[in-house]
Order: structure tokens, then C-alpha cells, then sequence
């Protein structure tokens, strides 16, 4: 069942805080339409191929992951996988987060400079893949 607007009860909104939260949204908006480009640009430039003949070094949807962010010097482990199945605590990261669009088609060795969330560029270098 679709609610109406006139179904909702008025609400009250400090002017400072909504004048932030409205551009708290706006920048997530930005940001999800970048990233969302970004993986799309990834996705055009990747050479395609059936999963048989994919490199076993290559991360893919399902694949664990250990991967150095050079600029911080952390090194991280996780499994890539659809936004649904991610879970941050289990490490478990989402395509559909800056890392992982980042480290999709990447093979061992392979680095990419690639942006957070903030914006701030990374340099992700895959270490090791181990696939399901």
C-alpha cells in the first residue's frame, strides 16, 4: 500500500540541521552517481570473458581478497559481493562501495589510484585472490 504525503504527521526541523542534512544528501547523491559512473567506465574498459576462461588471480564477484592501500600502508582482506550479501563485520564488502568497484578485474600485482568516499585517492594493490 502507497501512503500519501498528506498521510504523514507534520514534523519540526531545527533550520541549521536541515540546511545540513539537505546537503549531507546531495553530496551522497554526487558521490553514488560517481561511483556508480566510475564502475560503469570499469565495466566498459574490462576485456570480457567467460568464467572458465578468467585468470584464477583475477578478482570476481565471490572472490577473497587481500589488497594494500598504499597510502595508509593498511593491508586488508575481504570477499566481494553483491550488495545484499555484504556485511562490513564478516568482511564481506559490497560492489557497490569505492573499494570494491576498485578492485573489480584486478589481478595479483595490478595497483589502481582510485577515490574514496570522501574523495581522496587511494592506491589499492591486490596481493592475493583466492576464488569460491
Amino acid at each position: 500500500m502507497t501512503r500519501s504525503k498528506a498521510a504523514r504527521p507534520h514534523i519540526h526541523m531545527i533550520d541549521g540541521e536541515a540546511d545540513a542534512l539537505t546537503e549531507l544528501t546531495l553530496q551522497k547523491q554526487r558521490d553514488h552517481v560517481r561511483l556508480y559512473e566510475m564502475l560503469l567506465g570499469e565495466i566498459d574498459r574490462a576485456a570480457i570473458h567467460s568464467r572458465d576462461d578468467m585468470p584464477p588471480d583475477v578478482v570476481t564477484m565471490g572472490s577473497e581478497v587481500t589488497f594494500l592501500d598504499e597510502k595508509s600502508g593498511t593491508e586488508r582482506t575481504v570477499r566481494l559481493v553483491y550488495p545484499g550479501e555484504a556485511d562490513i563485520s564478516a568482511g564481506r564488502i559490497s560492489i557497490l562501495t569505492p573499494i570494491g568497484a576498485g578492485l573489480i578485474g584486478l589481478g595479483v600485482g595490478q595497483s589502481i589510484q582510485w577515490p574514496d568516499r570522501g574523495g581522496a585517492d587511494h592506491r589499492l594493490k591486490v596481493i592475493a585472490v583466492r576464488q569460491p
